[in-house]
């Protein structure tokens, strides 16, 4: 990624610049992972107000207890994200890292008409992408394009239900898109998760393959959506397009989390209608010139957010630090890249740009999995890190 300007590293920052609630991760050589209040005249390190990104989300005012916060400069923006690139990274000076922390990473699938329509095609297709095309006809003949305005649940999705069963269309996809329930998956371990201007993986194994543009949004143990970020829930088409079954092997691998570049809570400037109403791009740049642009609207989402949390927790289900969902995109790419009918797939050293205007931009180069930075530092080295500085004793902590 080293073609990646200043002014790229710039407009990671949402459009209103400065204004938002904005709180990042920093990793500081020596000292470790920080939290850091990300501000015009700099990222400063706020570790002994808030020692995780999961104890600050959980206040009453997260976004007031960040803009009061005090703390030492670590540096400006353009300085340490220019230091997060894997190539020629001094690693005696701070980088970015993804902006959670303890909270869990969970994910919510088939929430938009266009991806549950695609995901259907990959479980006829059994993961071939050559097959997509002819059944992709199929199914939208059966089916149609336009089921934005179906309720998942309602009685007009379940007499849509009983036509498609009655036709022999019926499939797990349609089943979590339209039926009650909602499709919510754990998609990384804590603290797996990478940030922007850092390589994202895909298993190696895998040929058929796209990102996915989503938001994320942060929910505190009682259920509370406090703020969000954006995120790429890198997707495998040919191993789960085998079975429904290899879901974990198509989300969880190295480095196939991403998130960033900072958290945005929620205060006067940004609110959770401002989600509902968020459209994400997307654009992804090969270094065979290729060229692939979409978007997402939250607009068109099947399922509210809040509908989303209530699935995720509740008395069936508690998350005591948190956690991070992503909420699904309608992006499916469909575009040949090499011979027709093959459709999209990623190439090594792809760069991918998700953006939204109020949450900036999230850059990534895609490497295959094993050739990403390994995940090292997991829940055991963060305790131990938090004890050494003395953090671990504050409820701040976690």
């Amino acid at each position: 990624m080293d073609h990646l300007s200043s002014t790229n590293i710039a407009r990671i920052l949402p459009t209103d610049g400065f204004q938002g609630a904005l709180v990042g991760r920093v990793w500081r050589p020596g000292i470790g992972p920080s939290v850091v209040a990300v501000r015009e005249d700099g990222l400063f390190d706020i570790s002994a107000t808030c020692a995780t990104v999961s104890g600050l989300a959980a206040m009453d005012d997260p976004a007031g207890v960040l803009k009061a916060a005090t703390g030492e400069r670590v540096g400006s923006l353009d300085e340490i994200a220019g230091n997060t690139l894997p190539d020629g990274r001094d690693p005696s000076k701070p980088w970015l890292l993804a902006p959670i922390d303890l909270q869990v990473v969970k994910a919510a699938g088939v929430t938009f008409a266009v991806s549950m329509l695609e995901r259907v095609i990959e479980e006829r297709a059994r993961g071939d992408a050559s097959a997509a095309a002819a059944i992709r006809a199929e199914v939208l003949r059966l089916v149609g394009d336009d089921l934005s305005r179906l309720k998942p649940g309602s009685p007009e999705a379940m007499a849509l239900k009983e036509v498609l069963v009655a036709q022999g269309a019926w499939s797990q996809y349609l089943e979590v898109g339209i039926g009650p329930d909602a499709e919510v998956f754990t998609k990384a371990p804590t603290l797996s998760a990478v940030g922007t201007f850092m390589d994202a993986g895909l298993h190696p194994k895998s040929t058929w393959n796209n990102p996915e543009p989503e938001v994320v949004i942060i929910v505190t143990a009682d259920g509370r959506i406090v703020g969000a970020t954006l995120g790429n829930d890198v997707n495998l088409r040919d191993f789960e397009g085998r079975s429904a079954l290899l879901l974990s092997k198509a989300k969880d691998n190295n480095a196939s989390c991403s998130v960033g570049p900072f958290i945005r809570f929620f205060d006067e400037t940004f609110s959770l209608d401002d989600v509902r109403r968020t459209n994400v791009t997307l654009t992804v740049e090969g270094e065979d010139g290729f060229k692939l642009e979409g978007s997402s609207s939250i607009t068109k989402i099947s399922r509210d957010p809040e509908d989303l949390v209530a699935q995720t927790v509740g008395a069936h289900h508690q998350y005591p630090d948190g956690f991070a969902l992503f909420l699904g995109t309608m992006f499916a790419p469909t575009q040949d890249r090499d011979d027709a009918g093959m459709g999209f797939t990623h190439k090594s050293g792809d760069i991918v740009t998700i953006a939204a205007p109020k949450l900036g931009a999230l850059v990534n180069r895609m490497k295959s999995s094993s050739e990403c930075e390994p995940w090292t530092f997991g829940l055991g080295a963060f305790m131990s890190n938090l004890a050494r500085r003395g953090l671990l004793n504050t409820r701040q902590a976690g």
